[in-house]
């Protein structure tokens, strides 16, 4: 048997008046009136009383708070700055800092290695003549930066009591 073929649907005369009528427009939905009446209740709600900036003097450690750094507060941060001619000791005294300093639970930035410094100096071989011919000598000088973060009293008295290798030249910065 050969499969029948279906007649084409015939749409009524009301549903093609139905398609060619534009879609009527749709009212706005009521939740957007009702959050505004809701932002206006919580804008009545804030305080109307803002409390003043604290003065500078207020601001600052006073010594009786030196007591409070040692139960475990948290000082200001610290920049140490390293430098040395030799690039091996100075990341050997670098990594001594970080392990102290990570030992007494502060937060550690570094080692963050800083543009080498050449100095060049040029020389004449002769003392009188020979003006051509010269020797030309540089010193280098390595330089890290270790910025800690959220230090205790307790990191402060470890990294005091730490001996480094000769030839680091060190600068430390509070604040």
């Amino acid at each position: 048997m050969a499969p029948q073929k279906k007649a084409p649907l015939k749409k009524s005369a009301s549903a093609k008046k139905d398609a060619k009528k534009p879609a009527a427009p749709q009212p706005a939905p009521k939740l957007h009136q009702e959050s505004k009446k809701e932002s206006v209740a919580v804008q009545e709600k804030k305080p109307t009383h803002i409390p003043a900036p604290k003065k500078a003097a207020e601001t600052r450690p006073s010594p009786r708070d030196a007591g409070l750094r040692s139960a475990g507060k948290t000082a200001p941060s610290i920049r140490i700055r390293l430098s040395a001619f030799d690039h091996t000791v100075l990341d050997e005294a670098a990594a001594k800092i970080i392990d102290t300093a990570e030992r007494s639970g502060a937060v550690i930035h570094g080692p963050i290695p800083l543009p080498t410094l050449i100095r060049k100096f040029t020389v004449n071989r002769s003392t009188f003549v020979h003006k051509n011919s010269r020797d030309q000598f540089e010193m280098r000088t390595h330089r890290r930066l270790i910025d800690l973060n959220e230090t205790t009293f307790k990191t402060m008295e470890s990294l005091q009591s730490l001996s480094l290798p000769s030839g680091v030249d060190i600068e430390i910065k509070m604040g």
